[in-house]
């Protein structure tokens, strides 16, 4: 948090910027995952750290977690279990509806089903497009989403872009401000690729909350379609067979 706290403090002091259009800002392929255990898990972990506190997972329960991603209950407790009582709990915020729209403006949405609504690419790209701009209360906005309510919690890991704008002028001869790319700012506590990392992992397991069955589903396919393969060749040997003395 004291990391967090300087980062606001050195946003405060960097110039202000100009509103930009920034409808149509280019999305980063994720190419997270749901088949890797390792990186759930890691994700879960991101998850229950950084986003639980202000966003649930409400069709997610604690049971079906601990089942998913190979937890003892024990591991689940002491490492996950921050919000609910009993491990079939659902993965509850444990902030008050009332104090998260005192703060934020509304109450931050519930992330079970993020991915499937928005996409895993906008996911990724989202938490990694935030940049310094003190124009806003919480001294940062976002390239995907201008104007979002929501503050940098990643800022100690990523640290604080700088937004790069170039002016463009518009068919009624009117020149604005357009947001073009970001750049390294203040430093964070992980290297770029590691923070990468962090993300596609958090990216991953939200994709795995919005389809938990998903990784199951995608193997289980893999044989289906080796036997309909292997039906239509039986078929097309059993046709040739049939009809070889029909003239």
């Amino acid at each position: 948090m004291r990391a967090l706290r300087a980062l606001m403090v050195v946003a405060a002091a960097l110039p202000a910027v100009a509103g930009a259009a920034t409808e149509g800002y280019p999305l980063q392929a994720a190419n997270a995952d749901v088949s890797n255990l390792a990186s759930l898990q890691r994700g879960a972990r991101n998850f229950v750290n950084y986003c639980l506190g202000c966003h649930s997972a409400k069709y997610m329960r604690y049971s079906q977690l601990a089942a998913d991603l190979a937890l003892t209950e024990d591991e689940l407790r002491n490492n996950l279990m921050f919000t609910g009582d009993r491990v079939y709990d659902t993965m509850d915020t444990a902030m008050p509806a009332e104090k998260a729209r005192e703060w934020f403006g509304n109450a931050p949405p519930d992330l079970s089903l993020i991915v499937r609504s928005r996409g895993t690419d906008y996911v990724y790209t989202f938490l990694r497009s935030f940049y310094a701009d003190p124009l806003r209360p919480t001294g940062v906005n976002n390239a995907v989403l201008p104007g979002t309510a929501m503050p940098h919690v990643l800022a100690g890991l990523q640290g604080l872009q700088r937004p790069r704008f170039e002016k463009v002028t518009g068919a009624d001869g009117h020149a604005a401000e357009h947001l073009v790319g970001l750049e390294p700012g203040v430093p964070g506590e992980l290297p770029a690729a590691a923070y990468d990392s962090f993300v596609r992992d958090t990216v991953a397991f939200l994709e795995y909350v919005a389809e938990p069955t998903k990784a199951k589903r995608q193997a289980l396919g893999v044989w289906v379609i080796l036997f309909l393969l292997m039906f239509t060749a039986f078929t097309w040997f059993l046709y040739k067979e049939y009809w070889k003395d029909v003239k």
